[in-house]
Formats: C-alpha cells, structure tokens, sequence
C-alpha cells in the first residue's frame, strides 16, 4: 500500500533565518523526517507548494483538491500549516468519500530539533493505514473529523467541536 504524501508548507517546513530572526521556506523537510522516522511504508511525495496557511488562497485549496481527486492513491497524508487546517479539511470533506486523507502539521518548524512534526507525521502515517475513508486532522497523536474539530489558538490545541 502506497501513501501519498502532499506537501503545502506551513511551521512544518520553516527554516529559521539567524540574522533577521525571521521564518521562511527552503525545502520541504519530509523526506528527512520519514528517513529519521525509520518508514518502511511506501510512500509518493508530491510538493504542491511552500506556504503559510494564513496565505492559502482558494486557488490554493482548489489544487490540493484536484491533487486528491486526481490521485491514484486511496490513502493521502498533506503536510499544512495549522490556523487554517480546517478550512482545508472541511473543503476536501464535502468533495472525496472514497479516500483516506489525513491532515498534519507542527506547532514548532521541524528545523528547530524540537518539533512535534516527527510525532504527526508518524501519527498521520498510522491513521491513514487504519481510518476508514473520510478526512481527518492529525495532532498530537489523535485524529479528529473533518467537520468535528477546530484549532483552540489560545492553547495551541486542535480539539473536537462539541
């Protein structure tokens, strides 16, 4: 079984400039996590774009929409920054039913050694191995609905809507 593996951005990917202190993007840093993470599951990874998820456009969304459609996979992970996780998720709920899709991301870039990247990536591996068709958002070792979850900024956890 071949994951796809969709690559958006987000803290996920940052790299941390020293000089301005400012974060940016250079290079996706999955294929790194998945050689640290030891898989062993094939995976296909596609770079759609390097962005913030605050800067995600409809356009944007509408590409990492027919990249799923399109895809000859039935199990997909995307990488994607988190404040607007949801939107994306949700967008993609409505369209596929016939696909595992499953969305992570990190609070700390990947870069900074201290990251939670690794954990959801592996997360985000596991469930969609194991989760029934539908879209789902993966942090922190849970997975939430599509339509049943949101982000609490103020305690920079995803949870369920309830």
């Amino acid at each position: 079984m071949k994951i796809k593996i969709l690559v958006t951005g987000g803290t996920f990917d940052k790299e941390y400039n020293e000089l301005t202190g400012e974060l940016y993007f250079k290079k996706t840093h999955v294929y790194g996590i998945l050689k640290l993470g030891r898989t062993e599951v094939e995976t296909n990874v596609q770079t759609l774009m390097m962005i913030d998820s605050q800067d995600m456009t409809d356009s944007h969304r509408n590409l990492i929409l027919e990249t799923c459609i399109n895809s000859d996979e039935s199990k997909i992970i995307i990488t994607h920054g988190t404040d607007t996780m949801e939107i994306t998720a949700k967008i993609l709920g409505e369209k596929i039913k016939n696909k595992t899709i499953v969305l992570t991301g990190a609070m700390v870039p990947y870069a900074f050694g201290s990251s939670d990247g690794l954990f959801n990536m592996g997360s985000a591996i596991a469930f969609a191995q194991t989760l029934p068709h539908g879209v789902y958002i993966a942090m922190d070792g849970k997975y939430f609905h599509y339509n049943n979850v949101r982000k609490n900024k103020e305690i920079g956890k995803f949870e369920e809507i309830e």
